[in-house]
């Protein structure tokens, strides 16, 4: 073998391992286990590189190992999107073997730094994946429901930094992950609406009834309400150890009427470019949110 020949296998082992683990969404859930351990520590409980660098290495390996199982469980459904039809698995890349075998070594690799931080760090993230694996794939061709149940692993990510960073889950990290749960669910709808047709072809149930409709972009706005609710009760002095000053409480709820805008968008004008507009704004929401908590919490 040349070295040309040697150097495109390289690259396509990495591009189809980016692939099955969905790599740009890996390194946005992470973003958020980063911001949740950067909220959580303090003088009790001292930052630590290593801590973080196991945190960031375990969650990726976590989140990669839920995309690859979800990629073989999906695998005949997955060939009928055109969005997912040229993932490893479903256009004949990687082999079911090989994609077993990466998914249960980044779930071995996973589990075992997280441990290394704390057994509570690594018991959500188990029940994160398993989740994600074992409840929300199989249901998201049987109902609707799968995306509540989705919500569950997805709010674990930025509530796991903070048990990180403290070894506890108490009001603290309980109210992360409130805020994150109710993020899912604009975010999910949005993306649900605007690639309906495509999802319709896998049988993928993702919209709450089923319809781009009416009630479908009522309750889209309601769970951005909620979603803002969450948002500012770290200003109301009921969250323990996790607070922010009035300004930044204000920014949050400046940020939360932005997205709120793009919601009420959808639901006047219910075609997939509100939707999409929609899904941005929420992308950009909880990571403008999770900086200025961060913000207010260095420069208070």
């Amino acid at each position: 073998m040349d070295a040309h020949s040697t150097t495109f296998s390289l690259k396509s082992v990495f591009v189809d391992f980016k692939a099955i683990t969905k790599a740009g969404l890996a390194i946005s859930v992470l973003f958020s286990s980063i911001a949740g351990y950067l909220l959580g520590f303090s003088d009790t409980h001292p930052f630590s590189w290593g801590v973080l660098a196991m945190l960031m290495i375990g969650g990726y390996c976590m989140v990669g190992a839920s995309n690859a199982f979800n990629q073989v469980i999906e695998k005949d459904l997955d060939a009928l999107m055109d969005r997912t039809k040229n993932r490893p698995v479903p256009s004949g890349r990687m082999s079911v073997g090989v994609a077993l075998t990466i998914a249960f070594t980044l779930t071995a690799i996973g589990l075992v730094l997280l441990y290394m931080i704390n057994a509570k760090t690594a018991m959500f993230g188990a029940i994160s994946i398993f989740l994600y694996t074992c409840v929300y794939t199989p249901l998201k061709p049987v109902t609707p429901l799968s995306v509540f149940v989705g919500a569950f692993p997805g709010a674990i990510p930025f509530m796991l930094g903070w048990v990180a960073a403290t070894g506890e889950f108490g009001i603290e990290a309980g109210t992360l992950f409130l805020i994150q749960f109710f993020w899912q669910f604009p975010h999910f709808w949005s993306i649900g609406w605007f690639l309906f047709e495509d999802y319709e072809k896998g049988g993928f149930y993702m919209l709450p009834n089923g319809k781009r409709d009416q009630s479908t972009a009522t309750q889209t706005i309601l769970y951005t309400i909620w979603l803002i609710v969450a948002s500012l009760l770290p200003a109301l002095g009921y969250t323990g150890q996790f607070y922010i000053t009035p300004v930044s409480a204000g920014i949050v709820l400046l940020l939360g009427l932005w997205m709120l805008f793009y919601a009420a968008k959808l639901y006047r004008l219910r075609t997939a470019k509100s939707a999409k507009a929609l899904m941005l704004a929420s992308v950009s929401y909880i990571s403008l949110l999770q900086i200025v908590y961060i913000a207010d919490k260095f420069l208070r």
